[in-house]
């Protein structure tokens, strides 16, 4: 059912929404807020953090006049809460200063608290005395364009009103253990009588999706295992000798890794493989022996990578451990007779390894008997980029590789078309990586000793999480960064990359950054998987809590990667416990798997995969507590369903929907 069809949804609200990713009414019921207000639980901004998010009643005392001409249009209304002054500020928001006159409000929005001076900023808001629309516990939705709270909270539930919400959980399941109603969970997310209710209905929904989302991998994996078409004939004891090639003994969890690849190589049905480790436990090295097994057989491997600069590591890793087989490269930023006669000597049979990025996956790449498939990063690549490459050989066995942690439970769900091996010690040799906390105060200091590492030699890396600040001052660019330490480290040769920037000029920033061109990379998260700079010592991520735990323990992996003592330095842009108690657990932790389960058990697992990803892949909630206990629980009544036999078309139907519309999120 089309949006349009709802009351007040015209042609330019639809458009808004399509911004947001809902293009029907019924998606419109399963666009889940993104937050809650509890209208009992008022803020004193006396003792709210810097950058907090909190609902105050204050008085507005006066509005200043607006200033049109102002590119971003500012509106400023003065405001108290109990004497303690403080001024609201919108940006690009002209019409506030229609809506809003001296009086009592509630306002909602982020605090700015800058030498004293306190500030909100967008903060939504409402007469006091009228408080009409927010009551209780109010949901909160993200916006887009034109859109407004009240707009998109009537929208929601008319479209809860005109939409069909059946479970594909089988009824004897659904009486036996006693669940919810689902059409009822739904209006109590939307409409939260209470927060137990609430909590209630985002695990009952959120059951529903792991539940159809596990029966849906467990259908399609069922339906994956090929016969196996490709033969190898290479022995134990030559992939022992390979791994000789190494100059180091490969952990357990190495040595486990490999046997298991070539059990799958000898087993009767093709591999599709993941192979998961944290920051440095050696996948590489296990996949290199994947394809010595290929290319020994007398068959042919490709590597993909996600960017040119990986692609072009991993390409003289090749040409290193290879010597006696032929290894090319194709990326995008060859010339096109370079590709050209790559292409032709694939073709002719010329090439036994081939090493590149997506250009690989091009429909006139030919790789004659390729047999065995590596994708390094494969968060980066989708399903269908991974079909693509393995399509271009007949039974091609897969090895997809990721240095993400993932934590048990959420392995059940993300990777449920896939074998999973998971390396989980690190070479002896590594050293761990010092980790700290950095207050502002101590900002200067840190810079200094920064200069003084330069100075004998050392590398560095700034990270921030921004290409462009935002509006409000609360994050610095990358390119504000880079100026601001150019400026007060002028001895210091300071090096840009952000995502923004053409493959092939990363790829030469990231270069010379490793020749030593530059003494430190000030960068966006591009840098975050798989670079590999043994000279750099120092990881500086700002306004770290923004970065999931996860995402920080990537980061802080891009250093260590040599002989030389380590260490990351944490910078807030946000105080406050929750921030705080979420740094503290990277400063104490080094495991990637025990940082996983942690960002699983603080941020709940839509939002542990990201912001993008928290609404669109599981409809989840954010917020959702037991997260761990419900996937368990939906695996249960999965597992249950298929061996009773009690799956119906319509669940089968919907998990091969639910597979198509996410397979590449779920698994990108």
């Amino acid at each position: 059912m089309q949006l349009s069809s709802l009351r007040n949804v015209g042609a330019k609200r639809e458009k808004d929404f399509l911004k947001l990713g809902v293009s029907s009414v019924e998606e419109l019921a399963r666009f889940f807020p993104r937050a809650y207000l509890d209208m009992t639980n008022r803020a004193s901004l006396r003792t709210a953090y810097h950058n907090e998010t909190v609902l105050v009643a204050c008085e507005v005392n006066r509005l200043a006049p607006v200033n049109h001409a102002h590119p971003r249009k500012v509106v400023r209304a003065f405001c108290s809460q109990d004497g303690l002054p403080f001024t609201a500020v919108w940006f690009n928001q002209p019409y506030v200063a229609q809506k809003l006159k001296p009086g009592e409000y509630l306002f909602y929005g982020r605090v700015q608290n800058r030498y004293g001076q306190i500030s909100l900023v967008n903060p939504t808001f409402e007469p006091l005395d009228k408080n009409y629309r927010l009551k209780g516990i109010v949901p909160v939705y993200s916006l887009k364009g034109a859109l407004t709270q009240k707009i998109v909270r009537e929208a929601v539930n008319e479209a809860l009103s005109k939409t069909l919400i059946d479970s594909v959980i089988p009824e004897v399941l659904i009486k036996k253990y006693g669940l919810p109603s689902l059409p009822r969970s739904f209006f109590e997310i939307h409409n939260p009588t209470s927060e137990t209710r609430k909590d209630e209905a985002a695990e009952r929904i959120a059951l529903e999706e792991y539940f159809l989302l596990i029966s849906a991998f467990k259908l399609i994996k069922g339906g994956k295992e090929e016969v196996r078409m490709n033969k190898y004939t290479v022995s134990a004891k030559e992939v022992k000798e390979f791994a000789g090639r190494f100059g180091f003994e490969f952990t357990d969890g190495q040595k486990r890794a490999v046997n298991e690849i070539y059990e799958n190589l000898y087993a009767p049905t093709r591999m599709n493989r993941l192979l998961q480790g944290d920051v440095g436990s050696g996948k590489t090295a296990v996949a290199l022996c994947g394809i010595f097994m290929a290319v020994r057989s007398g068959k042919r491997a490709a590597y993909l990578s996600p960017t040119e600069v990986l692609a072009a590591q991993n390409y003289a890793i090749l040409q290193k451990y290879f010597p006696e087989y032929r290894v090319g490269y194709l990326a995008g930023g060859m010339t096109a007779k370079e590709k050209r006669e790559i292409k032709e000597a694939l073709s002719r049979g010329e090439i036994d390894i081939l090493c590149g990025t997506h250009a690989i996956l091009q429909g006139n790449v030919e790789i004659p008997d390729l047999s065995f498939v590596v994708c390094d990063e494969q968060h980066r690549f989708g399903v269908a980029q991974r079909n693509a490459l393995s399509e271009k050989g007949e039974g091609v066995d897969v090895l997809v590789m990721s240095a993400t942690p993932i934590p048990r439970t959420l392995s059940l769900i993300f990777y449920g078309d896939l074998d999973v091996t998971t390396i989980t010690d690190k070479p002896k040799s590594r050293q761990e990586i010092s980790t700290s906390i950095i207050p502002e105060s101590k900002y200067a200091d840190m810079l200094s000793y920064i200069s003084r590492e330069v100075a004998a030699g050392k590398q560095a890396y700034f990270v921030c999480p921004k290409i462009e600040g935002d509006e409000e001052g609360a994050l610095i660019s990358v390119k504000e960064l880079y100026e601001e330490l150019s400026e007060r480290l002028p001895t210091v040769r300071f090096g840009l990359l952000h995502g923004r920037m053409k493959d092939k000029e990363k790829a030469e920033i990231m270069a010379a950054f490793k020749r030593r061109e530059f003494d430190c990379l000030v960068s966006t998260t591009v840098i975050e998987v798989g670079v590999d700079v043994p000279n750099a010592t120092i990881m500086i991520i700002y306004n770290a809590e923004r970065f999931g735990l996860s995402q920080l323990h990537q980061l802080r992996g891009r250093v260590g990667r040599g002989s030389e003592k380590s260490y990351c330095f944490l910078l807030m842009g946000a105080e406050s416990e929750t921030a705080r108690e979420r740094l503290l657990t990277l400063k104490n932790h080094t495991d990637g798997f025990k940082i996983a389960e942690k960002d699983l058990e603080m941020r709940g697992s839509g939002d542990f995969f990201g912001t993008r990803q928290s609404g669109k892949m599981l409809n989840d909630v954010k917020n959702l507590r037991y997260s761990t206990s419900v996937i368990f629980f939906a695996k249960q009544l999965s597992d249950e369903t298929f061996e009773r036999r009690l799956d119906s078309e319509e669940l089968r139907a919907s998990a091969y929907r639910k597979y198509d519309a996410l397979k590449d999120v779920v698994l990108n």
